[in-house]
């Protein structure tokens, strides 16, 4: 079993409590960069990089980091100057990018040169990570929404071939043209660094990822509608002549651990507090549904029926947005909770872990269980929690959790990519870098 671990890094502007008692719009796409501290920002930064040292410290075997942009709720916009970072200063664990948006690069060989550096850098501990990302990425980055599933595809196969195929040698494509394909960069591990997808409802995404053999990592979603899109990955492997496994398999759910049970609620109840992810907005701001839905960007009618605090698209979430968005316009007073419910709802349903070790881990087990993935990543350390928070979790989950899942996913015998080959179904050599 790979268990890693993941927070958003949220700009954390206590002072201004977190916008709110500024009357600024902290809606998405809303907030202008005119509040933003740079040198606030530098010192969140600079924690969450100390928080992610410390993770490998516990013994967390990957520190994830993802992307997004022109948001307060994610600083990760540029994600692989992290990653330079981590692979510099960390030793073991693995640096997975959950993942790039593709379809904004106009230039995909210098992501791939990127990240190619980054996997030299770490000896091999890259594993990369590609999403077609959402409205709003598309809105800052002047993309065109109607060929983001194209762009995504088209960049993919660029960047693989660039990585394994030796230049030069010219590429002539839909969306990218280039005469002259060489770059001395390439990456430490061969034929190149692992590929993991991760997403929460499009079926094109999953039916690709599975035709690739790629592991697909479900981002925050519900119990029941993550088996069912595992079951479709499934589907389609035995279409395509293989059996997939908890290899295939990855997730990442709201975990946190503490020192006794009413620290571990007021901790987790800042989940859904600050600039928390506004697919998981608590009482603090909206996505725009018309920003999220932007015309061409996501198959209306190729959705799973999957609910995710990322996963705004969902017919749910849109119907959730529409009435929240009616209500504003009307200015009705109504309730801001987030998509999936209140923090008493979620927990009840898992989508929010929080307790002392003795009773968190029964949980990830009925997690283990209900899903058997091979690959697990615990989100802690977001919205309004502190850094104090988020290092007690940390220490807890090396003493105490991280042991007894170990433990869990050998008696379930979940086996992560590393120690089955998602491509082949063949145990990984000892020794391998991929």
């Amino acid at each position: 079993m790979f268990i890693g671990y993941f927070t958003e890094r949220p700009y954390q502007d206590q002072q201004s409590g977190y916008f709110g008692a500024a009357g600024r719009d902290i809606t998405d796409l809303g907030l202008s960069n005119e509040a933003y501290d740079p040198r606030l920002g530098a010192e969140l930064y600079n924690r969450y990089l100390d928080e992610k040292v410390y993770a490998e410290e516990m013994g967390f075997d990957g520190l994830m980091l993802n992307e997004h942009h022109s948001t307060p709720f994610c600083m990760g916009s540029v994600m692989n100057v992290e990653a330079a970072i981590l692979a510099r200063i960390t030793k073991k664990a693995k640096i997975v990018l959950l993942g790039n948006v593709l379809p904004i690069w106009d230039d995909p060989m210098w992501l791939a040169e990127e990240l190619a550096e980054i996997d030299m850098i770490s000896r091999g501990r890259l594993v990369t990570g590609w999403v077609r990302g959402t409205g709003r990425e598309s809105v800052a980055h002047n993309a065109q929404p109607p060929f983001n599933w194209e762009r995504f595809q088209e960049a993919h196969d660029f960047i693989v071939k660039t990585w394994t195929t030796p230049g030069p040698f010219r590429w002539e494509g839909e969306h990218y043209h280039y005469r002259y394909v060489n770059p001395w960069a390439r990456p430490y591990q061969q034929p190149h660094p692992p590929i993991w997808i991760p997403g929460v409802l499009s079926r094109n995404t999953v039916e690709w990822t599975a035709k690739h053999r790629y592991p697909y990592v479900m981002l925050a979603t519900e119990l029941e509608p993550t088996k069912k899109s595992y079951e479709y990955y499934a589907q389609v492997a035995k279409e395509h002549g293989y059996e997939a496994g908890s290899q295939h398999r990855g997730y990442l759910f709201k975990v946190h651990v503490d020192e006794t049970e009413e620290l571990a609620e007021a901790a987790g109840r800042k989940y859904i507090q600050g600039p928390s992810n506004p697919f998981l907005e608590g009482n603090q701001g909206n996505v725009r549904p018309f920003i999220q839905n932007l015309p061409g960007l996501t198959s209306r009618t190729n959705l799973l029926p999957t609910v995710s605090s990322f996963a705004l698209a969902s017919s749910r979430g849109r119907q959730q947005a529409h009435e929240q968005a009616k209500g504003q316009a009307s200015g009705d007073e109504q309730d801001k909770g987030d998509f999936l419910g209140t923090y008493e709802e979620q927990t009840e349903k898992m989508s929010i872990i929080s307790g002392t070790p003795k009773t968190v881990i029964p949980k990830v087990r009925h997690v283990l269980e209900t899903l058997r993935p091979g690959s697990i990543f615990f989100w802690d350390g977001d919205g309004a929690m502190t850094h104090e928070d988020s290092m007690r979790s940390l220490r807890l989950m090396g003493e105490e959790v991280i042991p007894a899942v170990r433990e869990i996913g050998k008696e379930l015998d979940l086996q992560s990519p590393f120690e089955v080959d998602p491509a082949t179904n063949k145990p990984v050599e000892t020794g391998s870098q991929n």
